[in-house]
């Protein structure tokens, strides 16, 4: 079986799919391993370092698509390249399968076995391939040193013969993955922190990391069985705004990662909220992406709003896209050996496996995920 690794042809992306670590490990299966030229370029890695890991180096793209048999990837892929997949193909990258119904159709039409990466479920037997975990990690971590960068003031309180310097207040919106690197990060560098999350279960995970977690009264809420923040009402909405506002008006940065798992991101922060804080102020919407917590935030821009400075970058984990595509990479390395068959040397493609039955769309010229299909009715 042949294992094709495309590089990222995304404007801006910087991570790469596997890296020649992942390569030796493959190897060890009997998987051939195919790698497009130039695919850890962004990381500084020649062709030549795949090669000695045990890679053939392809130049034509559509060549290494057409002759593989599983297709792994970081971005969905270009509609107009799933033509070159052949049918039967098993296609491993992250779909956003909830918002690219065109996609879906095309890798059904096409026959390709379409696995989306968001859709891994959070168990702990797939914890070693929860790449979304993984990467919104490093989105947490970078979102505190970008804030840092960005703010006018230091994070530790430091004692100096000119007199003390407070601590700045840090506000962490969304205690999930990303959250919790923030809060930790933050902490690190000697902020004062606060958290605030719709689950009240998150609690002791907040103290644990030396954060104050803030408690609004919202009336019943939870998290879904994988693990994601529950939508609140518009009433649960107003009261969590209306009881952020002041902790918000006290912060130098508030980072915000309350994300809806296939859904457009809830608004948080509104406008009268920002201008309530003090000029040099900085907040980071990490859900820009997906519709934005902060009201007025861009992707890919910095905002002033009154002197606060929103900042809205997409990519997150791009920033550091040496660790990114390490832990991506093994994402993918342990989906393939978890799932591979060395007496078959195959990929063990059993649809009655929780984590196959939750991760895989389209087989067989059908759209096969209940959920996408209850979507689609």
């Amino acid at each position: 079986m042949i294992v094709a690794i495309p590089k990222e042809t995304h404007p801006g992306e910087t991570r790469t799919p596997i890296i020649p670590a992942s390569i030796e490990k493959l190897k060890k299966l009997s998987i051939e391993v195919v790698v497009e030229s130039g695919v850890g370029a962004t990381i500084n890695v020649p062709d030549e370092a795949y090669e000695r890991a045990g890679a053939r180096v392809e130049s034509v793209r559509t060549s290494l698509l057409a002759g593989a048999d599983i297709v792994m990837r970081i971005r969905k892929p270009p509609i107009e390249e799933i033509v070159h997949l052949k049918k039967g193909a098993l296609h491993i990258s992250f779909l956003d399968p909830f918002n690219e119904p065109k996609l879906i159709d095309a890798l059904r039409d096409a026959g390709v076995t379409a696995l989306s990466m968001e859709m891994i479920p959070r168990t702990t037997l797939a914890q070693k391939m929860d790449a979304l975990s993984s990467q919104a990690s490093l989105g947490g971590y970078v979102a505190v040193i970008l804030a840092a960068e960005r703010l006018n003031k230091v994070l530790p309180m430091m004692t100096t013969p000119a007199g003390t310097i407070a601590a700045s207040r840090v506000f962490v919106i969304g205690v999930g993955v990303a959250g919790l690197q923030a809060i930790a990060t933050a902490r690190r560098l000697g902020a004062r922190v606060e958290a605030f999350d719709t689950r009240p279960v998150v609690e002791e995970q907040v103290k644990s990391l030396g954060a104050r977690f803030v408690k609004i009264d919202l009336g019943e809420t939870g998290q879904t069985e994988q693990g994601y923040a529950k939508a609140l009402t518009d009433e649960q909405l107003a009261l969590q705004r209306q009881g952020m506002a002041k902790v918000c008006a006290a912060s130098d940065i508030v980072i915000t990662t309350a994300q809806l798992f296939g859904r457009k991101a809830p608004l948080i922060v509104t406008d009268e909220m920002i201008r309530g804080m003090a000029a040099g102020s900085v907040i980071v919407d990490m859900a820009v992406e997906s519709g934005g917590n902060v009201e007025g935030s861009r992707v890919d821009e910095e905002v002033m709003v009154g002197g606060v400075r929103i900042i809205g970058v997409s990519n997150l984990p791009g920033r550091v896209p040496v660790h990114a595509s390490q832990m991506y990479s093994s994402n993918l390395t342990a989906l393939l050996t978890h799932f591979w068959d060395k007496d078959g040397g195959r990929f063990n493609l059993n649809l009655e496996d929780e984590i196959l039955r939750s991760s895989v769309i389209t087989h067989d010229h059908d759209i096969i995920n209940e959920r996408i299909r209850e979507l689609r009715s």
